[in-house]
């Protein structure tokens, strides 16, 4: 029922402006009858085509596929839930129309938990700062951009997928505008906490370099510190004439270590994405299509 409400309101809302366009459902393994509906779908409405991939491979990855599918000079991305209204697809396009790249449907007010929105925000803020798009509020996945842009990154192949950074690589012109998020009509988020952190190190150790850069910095600032702690050393045992018992080596140590195990950390995050970039898994597998 939640699909064919979100095509019969996309269609309402499309087929007054525009006189060619597509709706493109992508089922990302799911084995809750989802496959079964598109099917049911694309025999009632002419403009529904429908993909159905081999196994869930994750949201960015089976978004990716779609895009790759579209066949429409512009291409508007959004969830199945209804949270974001498809009658704002025409203003999103309106606001791409003033010459941008994408532009994103942002919500005025969220509809989630204080710590999963707090978390959400730092992590899209993480992704802006990637993209190099520090001027949006707010990113999401309710979005439209030009289907040029695909050929930024025609050839990514990778199990690690994140939509908003391959789009930055071809167009730093992104905007962004007020939306009303409604509640969520059906099902319930998979997002949780530890989904959360895994996008977040995906995001840091997949397209910048910067947590290395820390970690070097970090190991050059504890490296003065160690210096300091000899000299302060020295100065005790020629004035003194005693060294500083063992909690004081104890602590230290095991300061030191920690920074050491914290630099590993992530210096092994990277060695496995080069791991997973290098084992030959495709971002996504089509199992099937329905035109």
């Amino acid at each position: 029922p939640g699909l064919q409400l979100l095509v019969e309101r996309i269609e309402k809302s499309l087929r007054d402006h525009f006189a060619d366009y597509e709706i493109i459902l992508v089922n990302d393994g799911s084995v809750d009858g989802s496959w079964n509906e598109i099917v049911r779908l694309s025999e009632i409405f002419s403009r529904v085509r429908g993909v159905n991939l081999m196994r869930n491979y994750g949201q960015h990855n089976a978004t990716l596929c779609g895009i790759r599918e579209a066949r429409c000079d512009l291409i508007s991305i959004m969830d199945d839930d209804l949270q974001y209204p498809p009658e704002e697809i025409p203003r999103l396009i309106d606001k791409l129309n003033e010459g941008y790249g994408v532009v994103y449907g942002v919500p005025q007010t969220r509809q989630q938990v204080w710590w999963k929105d707090l978390s959400s925000r730092i992590i899209k803020r993480a992704i802006a700062y990637v993209m190099g798009a520090r001027s949006i509020r707010d990113i999401g996945a309710f979005k439209v951009f030009r289907a040029e842009l695909r050929r930024a990154f025609e050839d990514f192949d990778s199990p690690d997928v994140l939509v908003d950074v391959l789009l930055s690589w071809g167009t730093t012109r992104f905007a962004s505008i007020t939306i009303e998020e409604a509640p969520r009509k059906v099902g319930k988020s998979n997002y949780n906490f530890f989904k959360l952190v895994k996008v977040s190190l995906l995001v840091l150790t997949s397209y910048t370099t910067i947590p290395l850069r820390i970690a070097s910095l970090i190991g050059f600032l504890f490296t003065l510190f160690g210096m300091g702690v000899l000299v302060y050393v020295l100065i005790i045992y020629f004035t003194v004439g005693s060294i500083p018992g063992f909690p004081f080596l104890a602590s230290t140590v095991t300061l030191f270590s920690g920074v050491q195990l914290f630099a590993l950390g992530i210096m092994g995050e990277y060695l496995a994405r080069i791991f997973d970039r290098t084992g030959g898994r495709p971002s996504y597998t089509v199992g099937q299509k329905i035109e």
